[in-house]
């Protein structure tokens, strides 16, 4: 049988009645799920059924002469279609499912059709195996020792089950995988960092830092006004105060002048106004302000130029705490410390603020073929240009570095440095070797000192992302790309640093912007291109790509201005589709 409709890996079970393949598959798909693999099933059923109810509007238009029924709502939909002359084959069932949507297909039933499949047999049935007559069986799940080349497995094993799929899945395209294709296991971008983020702690540890210490801190205490801001009524330009009640009058008598930093504690009277300067408080009953371009001094008689703008009662004068009150909350626990933030705190008079201590970032790359930038070039090798991009991004996010340098291949020197690192660090980042696991060594060394999971995160450019806990500090393996570094880095990277630092009010910016050409992209995965946004002739926000976009290639990074992101949902942009944008002038 041709399955050419199915572009993913299938995998069915055969199994007599009394088996238990729903009872396994029931346990077996959470755990493939939780691995990361999106699961569709199809299932053959031998008797008769109907998935509607009777009564229900679906069910009387189905009986009513609706030969197919497309039922919707918020969480799902379902397509029924009657098929009285023929039963639908399993290829032409394949076709209707949405594969973007799925790693891999699950099969129960159809077990007389050729495609891959695991044997279930339970001794206790007595029934004859299957595999003697279906080539197309991989594998045995049982509960006995069979006579077999293939591989067997324990039926009531359901992790050894799930890993042997996984492998299974990882072997199906080995022949034609490259760096950028799909893989069987992918997980979305937004799976992936979910898994992360769910396994990341928030802070808990504080300190008293002082205003020069707490640039990118965030803080672990609301900040709260001991004073009001502005601490006095005053007034908002260059002028003269008068009394609201006394706006009518054709002159005033000039009594006084107030520069900021001074008053003048006498109350103003009916006719009277004083020479006031921005920012200098305004004297008792006096709550009134003329801007100075309307007054003119006549040896201490001033009168004002009504033409230029009338007068209103309580007009540029700015009320004692009308920016903050005193008791009030100036910032909420969780914000980022910047230049705005420093400037509000030192108006306040605040000298320190309780912060989360700042996060300690233990980084390296690893690779035979990496040197030092500043050595003199060798045969077939490249400098570092990650760990540099890595520091910058990590200085930009408030974060203390322990650069650990170049690490050699070998299982000691990668042991040796991972130790370093968990004492020191409150996070390890490498890029290169580790993040793509293919050497044993790195694996078992990883293995050996904590819980590190190996993803293919459907998203160009990247490459297999290596996280997880060394004891208890999280883990990235980074890929060695430099560009697909930064992506990933933005992507997974940089929301977990936020999360270990308290930073609760972040979110990424996403603008949206017309394509100015042709954005290639590929159903299913999400697709980051470096680009160039501006504003158009017409007012309307536009973008184009930089160029190139290999993943080794650095030079189109630093000629963007923001990452393109065409969405899984979207095979490809064209000239102007509506795409969104993420600004990169704050993040690198």
């Amino acid at each position: 049988m041709n399955l050419s409709n199915c572009s993913l890996p299938l995998l069915g079970f055969a199994a007599f009645s009394g088996t238990g393949k729903t009872t396994l598959l029931e346990v077996l798909i959470p755990k493939l799920v939780g691995a990361g693999v999106r699961i569709a099933m199809v299932k053959h059923a031998h008797h008769e059924f109907d998935v509607d109810k009777p009564g229900k509007d679906s069910y009387r238009l189905r009986k009513a002469g609706a030969s197919q029924m497309l039922i919707s709502s918020r969480n799902r939909h379902a397509l029924m279609t009657e098929t009285p002359e023929e039963e639908t084959s399993l290829n032409q069932l394949l076709g209707r499912l949405d594969q973007t949507r799925a790693d891999l297909v699950l099969v129960e039933g159809f077990k007389r059709e050729a495609f891959p499949k695991i044997e279930l047999n339970r001794h206790a049935l007595e029934k004859p195996w299957l595999h003697h007559e279906d080539k197309n069986i991989i594998a045995i799940a049982c509960d006995s020792a069979p006579e077999t080349a293939l591989p067997v497995l324990d039926i009531n094993d359901v992790s050894a089950i799930t890993a042997f799929i996984i492998r299974w899945m990882e072997g199906h395209k080995a022949q034609t995988a490259t760096c950028d294709s799909l893989s069987p296991t992918m997980l979305s971008v937004d799976a992936g960092r979910e898994k992360i983020l769910n396994a990341i702690s928030e802070p808990s540890i504080a300190q008293s830092l002082s205003l020069e210490s707490l640039h990118h801190c965030v803080l672990a205490e609301p900040v709260i006004a001991p004073v009001n801001v502005p601490s006095s009524t005053n007034s908002a330009m260059d002028g003269y105060a008068i009394r609201s009640d006394d706006t009518s009058r054709d002159s005033y008598q000039l009594i006084a002048e107030v520069f900021a930093g001074h008053g003048y504690d006498k109350s103003i009277k009916a006719g009277e106004c004083v020479r006031i300067m921005t920012g200098a408080p305004v004297p008792e009953l006096a709550d009134t302000v003329i801007m100075r371009e309307q007054a003119q001094d006549v040896n201490g008689t001033i009168t004002f130029d009504t033409r230029k703008g009338a007068i209103r009662p309580g007009q540029n004068v700015r009320q004692a705490g009308e920016d903050l009150r005193k008791g009030s909350v100036v910032f909420d626990k969780g914000t980022r410390i910047g230049a705005a933030e420093l400037g509000m705190l030192a108006s306040l008079g605040l000298a320190k603020a309780e912060c989360y201590r700042p996060l300690r970032v233990a980084i390296f790359s690893t690779g035979d073929e990496v040197q030092a930038p500043g050595s003199a070039p060798n045969a077939h090798c490249i400098y570092d240009a990650n760990r540099y991009t890595l520091r910058a991004m990590l200085t930009q996010l408030g974060c203390e570095l322990l650069d650990l340098g170049i690490i050699e291949d070998s299982e000691e020197a990668l042991t040796s440095t991972l130790t370093n690192a968990i004492k020191n660090a409150d996070l390890v980042i490498s890029s290169g070797g580790v993040s793509v696991g293919d050497a044993d060594y790195i694996k078992t060394v990883l293995s050996q000192m904590g819980d590190i999971n190996f993803w293919r995160v459907n998203m160009r450019p990247g490459r297999p992302l290596a996280f997880g806990k060394l004891r208890d500090v999280p883990f990235f393996g980074l890929p060695g790309n430099p560009v697909a570094v930064m992506v990933t880095f933005l992507q997974f990277v940089e929301p977990a640093i936020r999360k270990m630092q308290g930073d609760k009010f972040w979110q990424p910016e996403r603008l949206s912007a017309i394509s100015q050409e042709r954005i290639r992209s590929r159903l299913g995965r999400s697709e980051y291109t470096r680009g160039i946004y501006s504003v158009g002739a017409n007012g309307q926000m536009e973008v184009r790509s930089t160029g190139s976009q290999g993943s080794g290639i650095l030079r189109s990074m630093s000629e963007a201005n923001c990452l393109i992101e065409v969405s899984p949902e979207v095979e490809c942009a064209e000239v102007g589709d509506r795409v969104t944008v993420i600004p990169l002038a704050s993040r690198l």
